[in-house]
Order: C-alpha cells, then structure tokens, then sequence
C-alpha cells in the first residue's frame, strides 16, 4: 500500500509507481518549501541561521551514519572523526592549495571515504562492541596523525583557519550567505540518499541488516556491500566535515570528538533508524533540544544561584541522555514511525478502516 498519496489515488504507469514525489499536492508543498527556505534568511536573525546551519552540516554526518547503521546494520562511532578527515583535508586544499570549494568538498570527502575503507574491512569478520571498538581507534589514530603531521599542514594543536568560499565575485562570509551554501550540500545529500537506497545496492544493505547470512546465501557479496557502506558513510562525513570548516572558517582537534560521534548516534536513535527523513528529524529535534538547554541554563542560573551553574549546566546535560533512554523505551523507531502513521492517516482520512 503506497502511503505517500490519499486513497482512491492509483498509479498507472511504472515511472508513477517508482517516483518519490507522486502527486501534485507533494510537488506544491515542495516547492512551497523550497521557497521558504530561499527567503527565510530575510526574516531571521543571525541566531536563527547559525541554528539551521548547524542542522543542515548534523544532517549530512547523520545521513551518511543512516545508511551504515540504519540500512546495513554496521555500527559506528568514527563518525566525528572521519568528519575531522574532511575538515583538515578542505583547509589543507582551500588555504594551500588554493583549489575552489566545487572541487574541494567532493575530494575532502573522497579522502575520508578512502580513510572509511580502511577501517570497514574489519566489519567483514567482526560485528557489535568488537566493531564499535575498531571504529572508536580511528579517533585517537585522527588524534595522533593531527599533532604529528607538519604544522604548516594541519597547524598541530592550535588548529588551522580556512578561507571562506567563493562562487564567481561572491564571497561565503556571513551566516546568511553560508545558509544556501550549507543547503545545496543538505540538497544534494537528501536526494542522493534517497535514490541510493532505492536501487539495488541498497535492498543488499537491508538484507545484510536484517540476516546477513541469509543475505550471502542469495548471493550477495558481504565483503563487498559492507565496505561500500563504511565508504559512502565516510564520504558523507567528509563532506560535512568541509562544509563545516567553510562554515567555522577555523579548525581544531577539539571539534571532533568520540562525544560528537555518539551524539550522531543519538540522533539517528531519535530520528530512526533505517529512514532517511529520520535522519533529518532527529537533527533537528535534538538541535532545537540543545538550543533550549543553552538558553535555559543561564535562566536557572540567575533563579537560583545558590545551587551553583556547574551543578545546573551538568543536570541539563543529563537531560540529553534521558531523552534518548525516553525514545529507546516508548518510541525506539524513532520519529519517523510517528511519520509513517500520519501519512496512513491521511491515506485512509476520513476513513478509519
């Protein structure tokens, strides 16, 4: 049953039946929203647009993690650091180079993706905490390359500045501007996920997910498909790691961090797993959560100074964890299974059989 278009709607030809928009409210709602973010940075102050540009670089980390995770079954917690990879390789490229950001944000994730080969072969031979660990090494070998390498490449511990991009004589240095540069790359990124893992490459990653041996014995190559699955994932967080450092226009080791790795896991936990929407639900939840706890924290600071704002400032911080425990109990498919049942209700409306 297609749940994308109302009942009583039927398709009548196989590009129908294969479209991802597949009806003309969902393409006048599209480009409702596509209108509404290209005029949004008139309306919104420079607060707001670092928030959504913080989301739109979170969405492409977690939309590459979504497709290791949540389609192939692989776990990861090198997220952050692969996400570094990209970062240094886009100052080394833009600020030493000298290359153009068209160039330079597809190599910086190809680098990463290369870095996601070498440390996805293991998933071949071993699986969960064994994995989790092989992925974790990768953050204190990023660490230990980072402060050796020569610091007029990566600038060692005191980081290193990254020039701001450019696109003809326009030049990406302010927040709004960096708003429609950050989302052609979210753009990009949602529409090649979405085709991914609608092809045959991606039913060879549910089946791994869902029984991987069961999947070798239909013939299809584990070897193969799980390290294609570390790559595409670091590629994705390569990309993100340069669009951020464009963003930040400074990097350091200090920005990329196991803590950022798991907070990605979180995400996609609260978002859910094995959806690319989820992806995107779970960023911007848990984006608008931090958000709230930064502006809260003063507020009870200045109520009540008798407690002290380190005490306040880690009770808050605890909330982050409780409200992945809270989604991991009452709701582990994350929101996007509460996406799914809207879109049967609107299939069925006004019906409830």
């Amino acid at each position: 049953m297609d749940l994308s278009v109302p009942c009583g709607k039927y398709h009548t030809s196989y590009f129908q039946d294969n479209a991802v928009i597949r009806s003309k409210v969902q393409w006048y709602v599209l480009i409702g929203f596509i209108a509404l973010m290209v005029f949004l940075p008139l309306f919104l102050g420079n607060e707001w647009i670092g928030l959504m540009n913080r989301m739109g670089v979170s969405v492409i980390a977690v939309l590459g993690l979504s497709i290791l995770t949540g389609y192939c079954g692989q776990i990861s917690l090198g997220q952050s650091a692969f996400m570094g990879v990209g970062a240094y390789t886009c100052a080394i490229l833009a600020g030493k180079v000298g290359l153009p950001f068209w160039l330079v944000v597809p190599a910086a994730g190809l680098v990463s993706g290369l870095f996601g080969i070498v440390f996805g072969l293991p998933a071949v031979r071993i699986k969960g905490f064994y994995l989790v660990m092989a992925t974790i090494a990768f953050h204190y070998i990023f660490d230990f390359g980072i402060l050796h390498l020569p610091r007029e490449w990566t600038g060692q511990e005191s980081g290193i500045d990254v020039p701001a991009p450019t696109l003809g004589g326009m030049v990406f240095n302010s927040e709004s501007k960096m708003f429609y540069f950050i989302m052609f790359f979210v753009g990009l990124c949602l529409f090649l996920c979405k085709n991914l893992v609608r092809t045959r490459t991606g039913r060879a990653f549910v089946a791994i997910r869902d029984n991987d041996l069961a999947a070798q014995a239909m013939g299809v190559n584990l070897f193969a498909y799980k390290v294609l699955a570390f790559f595409i994932c670091s590629f994705f967080a390569g990309v993100a790691g340069a669009v951020w450092a464009y963003h930040i226009r400074y990097i350091g080791l200090e920005q990329f961090t196991v803590w950022f790795s798991v907070w990605f896991i979180g995400m996609l936990i609260v978002g859910g797993m094995g959806s690319i929407m989820g992806a995107v639900f779970g960023v911007v939840f848990l984006r608008f959560f931090e958000e709230l706890v930064t502006i809260s924290g003063p507020l009870l600071n200045e109520i009540f100074p008798e407690i002290g704002a380190g005490i306040i400032f880690s009770g808050v911080t605890l909330t982050f964890g409780v409200v992945i425990l809270l989604f991991l109990i009452f709701e582990p498919k994350g929101i996007a299974h509460r996406w799914e049942i809207f879109k049967r209700y609107y299939r069925l409306f006004p019906y409830r059989y």
